[in-house]
């Protein structure tokens, strides 16, 4: 019982902090969605049978899209707990060979979280659509690109919603302030947009828990405005709920009643943000906060909106802000105001998701990740995007400079993936475009994964999907009044990723296929042909097996390496996240003389990778330790040739329990003990000045956390285990160089056009303009070795 009570406690306390992070942009649209709706041809309707039919048809889109389809349904094709639309993919590609990821093994299924609870495809006979896909390289192709056309139109959607809400805020002083130039408004607009943006460096940690309170009251006072609206004006509204006023507008307004659907989808823009954010709270929790709260206060403004025009309707322009009475008028518009920078910032930090998870599967050129403990959990920060969202952000505004043009434009962007007069689209075609995607692929789970009867995906495709495409082509037909900015930006979005991933994949196959022999490695004899000097290289490379060639040049043009070496693949899983016990994949290249490892470092596509390569560093030294130790108690590969049998070392239940471990900072080294530092006189004067330069210039180099590693006293059946214990240790004491390549890529003198286009301009533009991988990998400028490598594609 005391369970019980525990776990409701639980759900409405998620279902309370869920109001700001996930619902604050659904509850924002009232503020223009009937302005949108007739400001076009519409506007010459002007009786309560048209009125009353926008608002049923409000109703009924808002009650199968956001009630219905995802607060119902969606919810359950979750990741793992986590939504969004590489939520559903991963799924998809988990459960099919689908994956385009390279890198991937028959180790990664054993993952506790790489089967997802109840259905799994073992022992399951797939249908014949799956196996046809499946059997298809195009139909993959097709199926990333669908993918990556919604991550475009979310973030398109993150330019045009800042705009659109808090322009929409604050016009609602034109009401009071009858002298107030338009201008002046969008300069007010403009201010606390660039104050938005500007602020996401610091992180929204201060002020998050203010933005629940902000949103719940704006969706009572929203909700007190509807009801007072609907007893004052017009009771009878109510009987709007049926779809038969439906049926009377269309009868009524015919292409026009249609063209306006545009302004309609507006009503929910927002709606995938609360799939996105699903990994933040539960889907009860979700499902508690919308049907008892944010529904039902949504459905009561939208009803009072309506009795309110049906009686005024010459204020449709100004529709929310002029139904608002007297003396609640400017507490709601603060409260608009508020509500609306929430809203615009759980979209922002949305899309940084978003392009986080492009990232990580090699789909967005290299950017820069930024996440502090201090901040939210899972909260991450990109500068690039932040700074590109702002620019484009205020471009649309002062463009646009109504919310009528923006309505446009955010109405193409949803459907395809509205300027009424001159755009009623911009926001409406990108909300529903991404809604048909959703669908897409929601019905190759219902086939693929849950193992529903074909004909079951086959229904929920076409009932949802039909109506999805009724609104796609009343969107489009607003295309040339506006609603093909959205659409450009989509496809550039689009486009910078695909070309990204084209040539990532084609660089891993270059490397794949041009990789060292290992007979070649074995002839060198465990020197390798070299000068072996103390140290630990760690050389990194996408292969997660073989020897990367890069390696082979450089031991070639300069004949002395470290007496370590540890190859290190980090790639990501088609899953949320990886536990630190599963995430690190150990094993040995070589005879045990050849000191060759190799640690693949799994993380899932959500995952923020470590910031302190000091940590790292321990981290690997420890698992290849560990993994020494295993080899020599269960027999493994002693004296293999080849690549060795990998090991999930962080399982074990002794890991981490042989070593003394003593932590210092850059400043004072620990009392307890001190290692005897045998690699120190091996280091060149002028690369000890040098490092010593580096860390008076770089002071949080000096003060970060420091782990020494001291073997304890254990006996070994094998003096060769302790003795290679030992070296490892003293290696790692001597010093840490991290080996990346530094690759040009070109195409192939005989290549095509179009491929030399891509290649030599397209993705060299992107890779001369993007962070280094020394960025992206936390790789300290110190300790970086560059090995230049040229690629013909």
């Amino acid at each position: 019982m005391a369970e019980c009570k525990n776990r409701r406690k639980h759900v409405l306390l998620l279902a309370y902090q869920s109001f700001g992070m996930v619902f604050s942009d659904l509850s924002t649209p009232p503020l223009y969605v009937y302005k949108c709706t007739f400001s076009g041809r519409l506007r010459h309707y002007q009786n309560e049978d048209t009125v009353f039919g926008a608002f049923s048809l409000v109703f009924w889109t808002l009650t199968l899209f956001s009630l219905f389809k995802y607060v119902g349904f969606m919810l359950c094709a979750n990741d793992n707990g986590e939504g969004g639309i590489f939520a559903l993919y991963s799924v998809i590609c988990r459960h099919a060979k689908f994956c385009l990821l390279p890198n991937q093994q028959a180790a990664d299924e054993e993952i506790s979280t790489y089967h997802s609870l109840g259905y799994s495809n073992r022992n399951v006979v797939s249908s014949r659509f799956k196996k046809f896909v499946e059997g298809h390289k195009k139909m993959k192709t097709a199926l990333l690109v669908l993918v990556l056309f919604g991550a475009a139109v979310f973030i398109t959607i993150a330019i045009f919603t800042p705009a659109i809400s808090i322009l929409s805020s604050v016009e609602g002083l034109q009401v009071r302030a009858k002298n107030l130039h338009h201008g002046m408004l969008v300069i007010i607009a403009l201010f606390l947009l660039i104050g938005l943006f500007v602020l996401q460096h610091y992180g929204m940690h201060r002020v998050a828990f203010i933005f629940s309170p902000i949103v719940i009251l704006w969706l009572l006072s929203i909700a007190f405005v509807g009801i007072y609206n609907i007893i004052n004006w017009n009771p009878r509204v109510y009987q709007a709920l049926s779809p038969y006023y439906i049926y009377k507008f269309f009868g009524e307004t015919g292409k026009d009643g249609w063209i306006s659907l545009g302004g309609i989808l507006l009503c929910i823009t927002g709606t995938e943000v609360v799939f996105a954010g699903l990994g933040h709270f539960t889907a009860s929790s979700i499902r508690v906060a919308f049907s008892f709260v944010v529904y039902p206060c949504l459905v009561l403004q939208y009803m009072g909106q309506a009795a309110f025009l049906s009686q005024n309707f010459s204020s449709v322009s100004t529709s929310f802000h002029s139904s608002i009475p007297d003396s609640l008028f400017w507490p709601v518009t603060v409260m608009a105001t508020l509500a609306a920078i929430v809203a615009s910032q759980a979209v922002v930090s949305a899309t940084f998701s978003i392009a986080k998870q492009c990232h990580a599967l090699g789909c967005f050129p290299r950017i820069k990740i930024v996440h502090k403990s201090k901040w939210v959990h899972r909260q991450t920060y990109i500068p690039e995007i932040n700074w590109a969202l702002m620019i484009l952000c205020l471009a649309v505004t002062v463009g646009s400079q109504d919310t009528i043009h923006l309505g446009n434009a955010y109405a193409d962007v949803a459907t395809t993936f509205r300027k009424a007069n001159t755009a009623i689209s911009f926001s409406g075609i990108a909300c529903i475009t991404g809604i048909f995607v959703t669908t897409c692929l929601t019905s190759m789970i219902i086939d693929f994964v849950w193992h529903k009867n074909l004909l079951v995906a086959l229904l929920y495709f076409s009932f949802f999907g039909i109506i999805e495409i009724i609104f796609v082509s009343s969107s489009c037909m607003r295309i040339p009044k506006g609603g093909w900015v959205p659409l450009v930006l989509t496809a550039v979005f689009m486009s910078v990723m695909y070309v990204w991933h084209y040539g990532s994949r084609k660089k891993y196959l270059y490397d794949l296929h041009n990789k060292a022999s290992m007979k070649w490695i074995l002839t060198l004899g465990p020197d390798l042909g070299i000068v072996r000097i103390p140290g630990i290289g760690l050389v990194y490379t996408e292969l997660a097996s073989g020897v990367p060639a890069m390696f082979s040049q450089f031991i070639t043009d300069l004949p002395t390496f470290y007496q370590v070496v540890v190859f290190i693949c980090v790639k990501t899983v088609p899953i949320p996240y990886v536990s630190q016990k599963e995430r690190y994949l150990i094993g040995r290249i070589g005879p045990k003389p050849y000191r060759m490892y190799r640690c693949i470092v799994r993380y899932g596509y959500k995952d923020v990778h470590e910031n302190d390569d000091y940590d790292f560093e321990n981290a690997i030294v420890m698992s290849v330790a560990e993994f020494i130790q295993l080899e020599a108690e269960g027999g493994g590969t002693l004296d293999g040739s080849v690549d060795g049998r990998l090991a999930v070392v962080r399982s074990s239940e002794n890991f981490g329990k042989r070593f003394m471990m003593s932590e210092s900072d850059g400043n004072k080294e620990s009392s307890s003990w001190s290692y005897p530092a045998s690699g120190s006189s091996s280091r060149s004067a002028a690369l000890q000045k040098l490092k010593s330069i580096y860390e008076l210039e770089s002071p949080e180099f000096c003060n970060r956390r420091r782990i020494q590693l001291k073997l304890l006293d254990t006996t070994y059946k094998d003096s060769r285990v302790k003795e290679e214990l030992l070296e490892l240790l003293e290696a790692k004491d001597a010093g840490v160089a991290y080996v990346i390549g530094h690759s040009h890529i070109k195409a192939k003198w005989n290549a095509t056009f179009w491929k030399r286009l891509l290649i030599n301009v397209f993705l060299s533009f992107l890779r001369k303009n993007c962070r280094s991988p020394s960025v992206g990998l936390n790789i300290p400028h110190i300790s970086l070795i560059e090995v230049g490598m040229n690629y013909y594609l």
